[in-house]
C-alpha cells in the first residue's frame, strides 16, 4: 500500500547500486595494482596480475579500466590526493626557516613512505604514460598548495624551482642509497638552512 512507503528514505533504483558496485570493483583493482607495484615495481604491472589478485579474467578488467595506463592514470589521481590532503595538514608560521624544515621533512617523508607512489608522482620512469589532463591538475593543485605555503614569506617562483629539485634531490638519493634509513633526512635541516639563508640574501 502507498501509506507504507516511508518518504524519509531514499529509494536505490538498480542504476545507483550497479554504480557503487561499479566504483567497488575499481577500488578493489587499483588496491591490488598498488600492492603489486610495491612489490614488483612501476613497470612490471601486467593486466594479467591485477585480474589475478582481484579473481577476475583479464579481459573483464576493460569494463572498468580501458588499458593499463588507465590505471596507472587512476593510481597517479589517487597519489596525488594523498599529497595534497596530507601537505594541507602542515601548519604555517610566522618563521620562514621553520616553515620551510617542516615541508620539506614532511614531503621527504611522503616520498620515502611509499616509494612506488614517489616514482610514479614525480618521476618519468613509464615510457609511454602521461597523465591526463585532468588527473594532471591534481599535481598542479599540490603545486600551487606548496606555491601558496611559500608566497606567506614573500618567496617567488624561482625560489620554488629551486626548492622542489633539493626535496626530489633529497628524496630520490634517500630511497636509491639508504632505503629505510635516514641518511639523507638528516641534512634536511642542514638543507633548508642553507637555502633559506641563500634566498633571503
Amino acid at each position: 500500500m502507498l501509506d507504507d512507503v516511508r518518504p524519509d528514505v531514499p529509494v536505490r533504483t538498480p542504476t545507483s547500486r550497479v554504480r557503487k558496485r561499479h566504483e567497488a570493483t575499481r577500488a578493489e583493482i587499483l588496491a591490488a595494482a598498488w600492492s603489486l607495484v610495491r612489490a614488483h615495481g612501476l613497470a612490471a604491472l601486467t593486466l594479467r596480475d591485477v585480474a589475478r589478485e582481484v579473481g577476475m579474467r583479464a579481459p573483464s578488467l576493460y569494463s572498468y579500466f580501458p588499458s593499463k595506463n588507465a590505471i596507472y592514470d587512476a593510481m597517479y589521481v589517487q597519489g596525488c590526493r594523498e599529497f595534497v590532503e596530507y601537505y594541507e595538514q602542515i601548519p604555517v608560521t610566522d618563521d620562514a626557516l621553520t616553515d620551510l624544515r617542516a615541508g620539506m621533512h614532511a614531503f621527504v617523508r611522503f616520498c620515502t613512505d611509499d616509494p612506488a607512489r614517489y616514482q610514479l608522482l614525480f618521476q618519468r620512469t613509464l615510457p609511454g604514460f602521461e597523465p591526463t589532463p585532468d588527473s594532471f591538475s591534481w599535481a598542479v593543485r599540490g603545486l600551487d598548495l606548496l606555491r601558496r605555503r611559500l608566497s606567506v614569506h614573500g618567496y617567488d617562483e624561482d625560489v620554488l624551482d629551486l626548492l622542489t629539485a633539493i626535496g626530489t634531490g633529497l628524496a630520490d638519493q634517500q630511497i636509491s642509497n639508504d632505503p629505510g634509513g635516514d641518511r639523507w633526512i638528516r641534512l634536511i635541516d642542514d638543507a633548508m638552512t642553507m637555502f633559506h639563508n641563500h634566498v633571503s640574501r
